[in-house]
């Protein structure tokens, strides 16, 4: 799947490569360190970028529903 931003395609890659290693290779090991945390940083704040420059609200997308009494209301 590609990024949301054609700009934010290459950390996509990195991010979604590195990853996958540490999950194949470490998580499923029992090492819970994920190294990518960095990476996936610098890649959510180009999505967050490339969302604005679409007119999306981000504010929208990052409120937290899941374990709410939100969690299971239909959309306003």
């Amino acid at each position: 799947m590609n990024s949301v931003g054609e700009e934010c395609q290459e950390l996509k890659r990195r991010y979604d490569e590195c990853f996958n290693k540490w999950f194949a290779e470490k998580f499923l090991k029992g090492q819970r360190d994920d190294p990518c945390q960095p990476l996936f940083k610098v890649y959510q704040e180009c999505v967050k970028k490339a969302l604005k420059e679409k007119k999306l609200d981000i504010e929208q997308m990052e409120v937290q529903v899941l374990g709410t009494d939100n969690e299971k209301q239909p959309p306003s």
